[in-house]
C-alpha cells in the first residue's frame, strides 16, 4: 500500500511556507519536503497534528493508493 498526501494543497490554502509548517508541526523542513514528495509516512502524533493545523479530518489530507501487482 502506498500512502499519498495533500499535504502541499493544505499548507498553500494557509499560504504557509514549508519552514512555517514545519515549526507549526514541531518538525524539520526536510520532514516537511519529504513528506510533500511522498517520500515519508508520517507518524499517527504528526498526521494528528497536521488535521488539526489544516482543520480537515486526516482523510482529506491522506490517502492510500494499491500498489500494481
Amino acid at each position: 500500500m502506498i500512502i499519498n498526501n495533500y499535504v502541499k494543497m493544505q499548507r498553500a490554502k494557509l499560504g504557509f511556507t514549508q519552514e512555517k509548517l514545519a515549526k507549526a508541526c514541531n518538525v524539520t523542513r526536510q520532514t516537511i519536503i519529504a513528506l510533500e514528495k511522498g517520500s515519508y509516512t508520517p507518524s499517527l502524533e504528526l498526521a494528528f497534528r497536521l488535521s488539526d493545523l489544516f482543520q480537515v479530518p486526516i482523510e482529506e489530507i491522506f490517502y492510500r493508493e494499491e500498489e500494481a501487482k
